[in-house]
């Protein structure tokens, strides 16, 4: 009797479907979502800087290029001038924008953190009042001039009692250094690497408490509407970075200081400056809604300017799509 050998056949047919399928696109053949994020190059960044070390937006299908900056405003600047899509930016930005009634879209917090005063030992400045006559260096339309605002005040000083320099953050030190200014106001690691580079030089003046700095992601309205999609993709890109930082905290400040420029022990020191969460709550809309009441205050507004509603510049909805627990503000 003929025998019937059906097994190469069968073979064959099992090795074409699995060649089929390996070369049919599927979902992680599918073509990356493009965007360009401004990035202030600093850990307040952080999780932004873990979610592309880490690969977590090519997980969720998105290439993301960075072009790094030393500041929020130039981020957002960058962006609502067109040169990138997506801004890593403080509230000062945030509110300088919305009183020019700019078209932005503030669509989650991603971080908060202490404002610092570092000194020059030889000003001899042991308390806030110890800043009268004094030159403090500040940067002007960032966090860091509210936050000199506040420290004046709480010292019982005006602008009048005291020199104000307007220095980007890079160039504070080296002008401490010169003696051209007695103390700066700023950012970690502007602060740490002060502290380190002129060693018993250099004093923290107290000033715990006094104001936290927000970081967050904003987009223009017309993107927004434009990359609905892109955004949610983001947004749970950083919901990813967060989660894999608080359970990663060793590999997660490596990760960081590796990215930054910072020594991985001295990001370490400072690591609990930096509060991390994915949100928009009460507390970031009062810091907003404080910040603009300073800039009414002291005229450093566009003329003409009220209080931005805050209702049209916050926008919950992609964020609470993720996770609704996430989104707590009032009247959102």
């Amino acid at each position: 009797m003929q025998r019937t050998n059906t097994i190469p056949a069968l073979a064959i047919a099992v090795c074409a479907v699995i060649g089929w399928s390996i070369a049919a696109p599927g979902p992680a053949h599918a073509e990356l979502l493009k965007a360009r994020l401004a990035q202030n190059l600093s850990p307040i960044s952080g999780l932004a800087i873990v979610a592309k070390a880490r690969g977590m937006f090519e997980k969720h299908g998105l290439d993301i290029s960075v072009t790094n900056f030393t500041s929020g405003k130039q981020c957002l600047d960058t962006v609502l001038g067109g040169g990138a899509d997506i801004a890593t930016t403080a509230e000062a930005p945030v509110t300088a924008a919305a009183m020019a009634n700019q078209p932005i879209a503030f669509v989650a917090g991603m971080e908060y953190s202490d404002l610092k005063t570092i000194t020059a030992a030889k000003a001899g400045i042991k308390t806030k009042a110890d800043l009268r006559g004094k030159k403090i260096g500040f940067t002007a339309g960032t966090g860091s001039e509210v936050y000199t605002a506040a420290l004046l005040k709480a010292a019982g000083l005006t602008p009048s009692d005291v020199t104000l320099v307007n220095l980007r953050p890079q160039e504070m030190l080296p002008a401490m250094a010169a003696g051209s200014i007695d103390a700066f106001d700023s950012w970690e690691p502007h602060i740490a690497n002060a502290r380190k580079a002129l060693g018993e030089s250099a004093v923290l003046l107290d000033t715990k408490g006094l104001y936290s700095e927000t970081f967050n992601i904003v987009v223009t309205r017309p993107y927004l509407e434009a990359n609905g999609k892109l955004v949610d993709k983001f947004l749970r890109a950083l919901v990813d970075a967060e989660t894999w930082l608080k359970s990663n905290p060793d590999e997660a400040i490596a990760t960081i200081a590796d990215a930054v420029g910072m020594k991985r022990d001295d990001l370490a020191a400072i690591w609990p400056d930096y509060v991390y969460r994915v949100r928009i709550d009460d507390p970031l809309l009062a810091i907003l809604k404080t910040h603009a009441a300073w800039r009414l205050a002291t005229g450093n507004h566009p003329p003409g300017a009220v209080m931005p509603d805050f209702s049209k510049v916050l926008v919950p909805g992609p964020l609470r799509a993720i996770d609704p627990a996430r989104v707590t503000v009032s009247g959102n």
